[in-house]
């Protein structure tokens, strides 16, 4: 759909000279954006009408003290919607909390709008914005990651309308949502972290709009497997006690119709339903019409997914289930940070293109971490099919919110849900991240949960993790290890997933923002090195921690971002740095085996046992303990008392999972199969968690017996080599990773015990 461009006024004078700055990389779409009118697609996806003015483009510009009146002078020209930290701006400067933005442009409205309304709409802006139309204030709004908009019909002035703008945003210093940003040098430079540019103003497409007086402004939208239907609620404006009117179709053919009370839910008919799925990830058109008796008079056009998503017990594991059905849910971390346009993706084709990526490297969810995107990347989202967990952002780390900051932050998060709760790939809520600002976790998971009951809710983000505090509730257990993929076990009323994860760097020469100061959670060798160990962490998911009730797990990262290089595709996207179709059968080999499962392998429980080499020719020795570390040696009937003791151990529910195993030694009750610096040995339960998961093997299926995978090192096994045991990782560079007879001798034949 294109704007009505006719009208919307000249550019700036200047305009013509104009030019964007050189950013840091070079992204494929860089040189590809317009001077004028950038990002050209409607911006609401689902509530679209067909008569609207895109005021993208080349604005007036000034940067003035923050408590300064409106400039008597605008000595620049940027190009909105980029913020004014870009290069795609044609600014490209630092900005602080000292700082105001201004901006200003001038419009006409098209002569067919007359008659009716007309509003000035805001994708973003961030943080605190002001807006004024012929000199007088319209509105003012606090909130860096919801839309917004002014109906500004009275201070039209019939001939050429001048819109004025200021934005303050003081980023970390403030109390307010600033995910990722932080106040630093726009050029490449060393350091930053896991924390970058900031980006200030206005950062999503601002557009005109005709409405009738009695209008539309939003649609609730639930799918409801049960009975087959689309509730929907109609929310408008100066239409109380008005019919509305909802039409769902297929390839134009309708499907069903209802109405009902404005504000009311109206419960639409979609018989046969053709599911939502990642796989299948089919879109019913939806109209939504207001009458006045049986006149139209506000017309809206919209889409929907029919899906749904929950919680149940899925061979007595509580999982997250799509439409009924358990499908592991394999994703990456998405910053959404360009080196070009920093928070603003430089065309709809780029915003597009990350979750293109997704898709070709086999995942089938998306974190949106610690920020919230335009509407355009939730439609591709939807369209694509990817399940996405949305973050609200977080505010800063280390501190304590103000009263203030807390009210204005869950403000903000009711306006994102409300704004993106119609989505059919959105399925989680995430409140919060490792702890950063936390507060009242069990209370706004609990609000949220009530606030939108159609979606799971993950209270902390990283519970493991950074002093962050869990609130015991919602949906999701969800830790954090790097590089994992570490242990996470479901409890009685929450599945388990793995919120982070990986972070294997490789720089690619040429494609560094800042050349050699890029780091990662691992560094790899080499291309051949990552795509071996990238593969082989989902590998270890799947053989191990899927079997024992991790339900997702999201990899860091989809892209270097700045500094990390820890990325799966470079920050310019210019380079995919792993084998597309490996990892893309990695993940599909990972989510078949959810919706495909082996037959558990189970231990008995318990009671004592022996376990038995089953490499050829060293099939008489067994494990044992001697000086509290693990060896293998050879066990028979003439064995010391001693020795068979040593070689007997008590099979108990693992310590970290109740899924897994742990094994208690015969002769040294409460001491336990652990290792520690690879090493495996006996030692006392100290009680701490890391003591727990070391202690802890899940159970994966062996030619001859059973191989042991450890479960907060998944993928590493139960290995012994020249009579030692140790921790051993298929493809590692340790003596005891040596690949010859790797499997055999991770291979262990569970017997009965030498010490009953």
């Amino acid at each position: 759909m294109s704007s009505a461009l006719v009208g919307v006024g000249a550019s700036p004078a200047g305009a013509a000279s104009w030019s964007p700055k050189t950013p840091p990389m070079t992204t494929p779409w860089t040189n590809q954006v317009p001077v004028d009118k950038p990002l050209p697609e409607y911006p609401r996806p689902q509530l679209t009408r067909s008569d609207w003015a895109n005021l993208n483009g080349i604005w007036d510009f000034a940067v003035t003290g923050r408590d300064a009146g409106q400039p008597s002078s605008w000595p620049d020209q940027i190009r909105v919607p980029f913020v004014a930290e870009s290069a795609l701006s044609g600014i490209q400067r630092r900005i602080t909390e000292n700082d105001k933005l201004w901006y200003k442009r001038t419009f006409t409205v098209p002569s067919n709008w007359n008659g009716r309304r007309t509003v000035l709409n805001f994708g973003a802006s961030d943080w605190q914005t002001t807006v004024w139309v012929n000199g007088t204030q319209v509105g003012a709004h606090k909130g860096g990651y919801d839309s917004f908009s002014y109906d500004i019909t009275p201070q039209l002035n019939g001939g050429t309308n001048t819109i004025v703008v200021s934005v303050y945003d003081p980023t970390q210093t403030g109390g307010q949502a600033v995910g990722k940003q932080r106040i630093n040098d726009v050029q490449p430079h060393s350091g930053g972290g896991i924390f970058y540019t900031a980006a200030s103003g206005i950062w999503q497409t601002v557009w005109l709009e005709p409405v009738a007086a009695a209008h539309i402004t939003r649609l609730d939208m639930t799918p409801n497997l049960g009975d087959s239907t689309l509730r929907v609620k109609v929310q408008a404006d100066s239409a109380s006690g008005r019919t509305a009117r909802v039409t769902v179709s297929s390839g134009g053919t309708v499907v069903g119709t209802a109405s009902g009370t404005v504000g009311s839910t109206v419960s639409v008919p979609v018989p046969n339903t053709h599911l939502w799925t990642p796989d299948d990830p089919f879109l019913y058109d939806v109209k939504a019409e207001l009458l006045d008796g049986s006149a139209v008079t506000d017309s809206v056009g919209s889409y929907t997914g029919m899906r749904s998503i929950a919680i149940a017990k899925v061979d007595n594991v509580l999982r997250p289930v799509l439409n009924g059905k358990f499908v592991f849910q394999t994703g990456t971390l998405d910053q959404g940070y360009w080196p070009d346009g920093i928070y603003t993706a430089p065309t709809d084709a780029a915003l597009k293109s990350d979750l293109q990526a997704h898709k070709d490297l086999g995942f089938n969810m998306v974190r949106k971490h610690i920020k919230v995107e335009p509407q355009r990347w939730f439609y591709w989202a939807d369209k694509l099919g990817l399940l996405v967990w949305q973050d609200m952002p977080a505010m800063d780390t280390g501190k304590s919110p103000s009263s203030a900051a807390r009210t204005q932050w869950e403000a903000e998060f009711h306006a994102i849900i409300d704004q993106h709760r119609s989505s059919p790939s959105l399925v989680m809520w995430v409140d919060q991240n490792e702890g950063w600002g936390q507060y009242d976790q069990a209370r706004i998971a609990n609000e949220v949960k009530a606030y939108d009951p159609t979606r799971l809710v993950d209270n902390m983000s990283g519970v493991n993790c950074c002093g962050s505090v869990d609130g015991g509730n919602g949906d999701v257990v969800d830790n954090h290890i790097y590089v994992g993929p570490g242990n996470t076990a479901p409890t009685a009323t929450r599945a388990a997933v793995l919120g982070e994860f990986g972070g294997l760097g490789y720089k690619v020469p040429g494609h560094e923002w800042f050349p050699g100061g890029g780091f990662s959670y691992e560094d790899q060798p080499s291309i051949a090195a990552l795509n071996n160990r990238f593969v082989g962490l989902i590998d270890g998911i799947r053989i191990g921690q899927l079997p024992a009730g991790l339900s997702a797990s999201v990899y860091t990262e989809i892209t270097d971002v700045e500094n990390e290089a820890n990325g799966l595709l470079t920050y310019d996207r210019q380079v995919v740095k792993v084998d597309t179709a490996r990892v893309r059968a990695a993940n599909q080999a990972l989510i078949n085996a959810s919706k495909n499962p082996a037959p558990p392998v189970t231990l008995p429980t318990g009671g004592y046992k022996s376990l038995r080499v089953t490499t050829p020719g060293y099939t008489n020795k067994y494990l044992r303990h001697q000086d509290a570390l693990a060896f293998t040696e050879v066990v028979d009937g003439n064995s010391s008392a001693l020795l068979k003791n040593d070689a007997t151990w008590k099979i108990v529910p693992g310590l970290a999972n109740g899924n897994c195993y742990s094994f208690e030694s015969r002769n040294y009750p409460g001491e336990y199969l652990r290792h520690r610096d690879f090493r495996v040995r006996r030692e006392a339960n100290d009680g701490s968690a890391l003591y727990k998961a070391d202690a802890t093997w899940c159970a994966v299926a062996g030619t001859g017996g059973v191989r042991l995978t450890s479960a907060n090192l998944p993928g590493s096994y139960l290995r012994h080599i020249k009579s030692e045991v140790w921790l051993a990782t298929p493809g590692g560079g340790h003596d005891w990773d040596n690949p010859a007879t790797f499997t055999e001798d991770t291979t262990w034949a569970v017997e009965a015990p030498w010490a009953p």
